[in-house]
């Protein structure tokens, strides 16, 4: 099918660029670029993050990114006079 198409700028020129990167005619990076926006489920995606987990050293609820606010703390506690909680 045939039909006039006005694009915004900034889309021309990436539509362009890509055409010209892939080495395809404009008209197949076009109507390709169209197809993966209206059919969300041909989108080709890559392989899927899988989280590894492991032991650490540290008990069930110590977070282990606060162990320096612990540290101060413990120092705190050391010197005499009265104690800021």
């Amino acid at each position: 099918m045939r039909t006039t198409l006005t694009l915004d700028d900034d889309l021309a020129d990436a539509l362009k660029e890509q055409a010209q990167r892939t080495d395809q005619p404009f008209k197949q990076v076009v109507n390709d670029t169209l197809r993966r926006g209206l059919s969300p489920a041909l989108v080709e995606t890559g392989p899927r993050y899988q989280v590894s987990p492991h032991s650490s050293g540290f008990r069930p609820g110590v977070d282990p990114m606060r162990l320096n606010q612990l540290n101060d703390s413990l120092e705190v506690s050391g010197f005499p006079g009265p104690q800021a909680q």
